[in-house]
């Protein structure tokens, strides 16, 4: 049976270091590439971090029914899920694993039901959320209040998931998320 493993969280929670985590842990699971509308951070590059669209690309995308799933997070803002990237992973014999928002995660479970272990990572309290995207610094004080809006609604969806797992203690964290993870592959 193809599998996929679902990481969801309210930005700044940790779920993307969870996720790396687990790619140099297991060697079966590969990341499935989003694509999203939003411009790079950083040193994100396209096709390897994120498939970048404007929002028209986007938009025919959807309309080509390109996408397992997506949704529309902010105005004109995607994030999706691309058919292709999940069949390759499976055609490579691996399991694919995704880092995707909150509403993506349920949508992702939702689709792929028995097949797809979903975990929710929560902060520790929204506080400590807000004090990890100030230390982040990769967006000013209005985009912060924002996301830290979108992530008091967000986790009114944690029970949407299979397992919670709250990353106050980053180690502890990675070591449920093993275990989750090595019962869910052998299964």
């Amino acid at each position: 049976m193809n599998k996929v493993i679902i990481f969801s969280a309210p930005s700044g929670s940790g779920k993307t270091t969870l996720v790396k985590h687990c790619l140099k842990k297991f060697s079966t699971l590969q990341f499935s590439i989003s694509a999203t509308t939003r411009l790079p951070r950083g040193e994100e590059k396209h096709g390897e971090d994120y498939f970048f669209h404007t929002p028209e690309d986007f938009r025919k995308k959807i309309e080509e029914n390109a996408f397992v799933e997506f949704e529309e997070v902010y105005a004109d803002r995607y994030y999706g899920t691309l058919k292709t990237e999940v069949e390759k992973i499976w055609k490579a014999g691996n399991v694919v694993i995704f880092d995707v928002d909150v509403k993506g995660g349920v949508s992702l479970k939702k689709i792929f039901g028995e097949q797809a272990l979903s975990i929710f990572i929560a902060p520790p309290s929204v506080e400590s959320l807000k004090e990890r995207l100030i230390h982040r610094a990769t967006d000013d004080a209005k985009a912060i209040e924002v996301r830290i809006a979108k992530a008091e609604e967000e986790m009114k969806y944690a029970n949407d998931f299979d397992k919670v797992i709250v990353n106050d203690d980053l180690e502890q964290a990675k070591a449920q998320i093993e275990q989750l993870i090595e019962a869910f592959i052998n299964a």
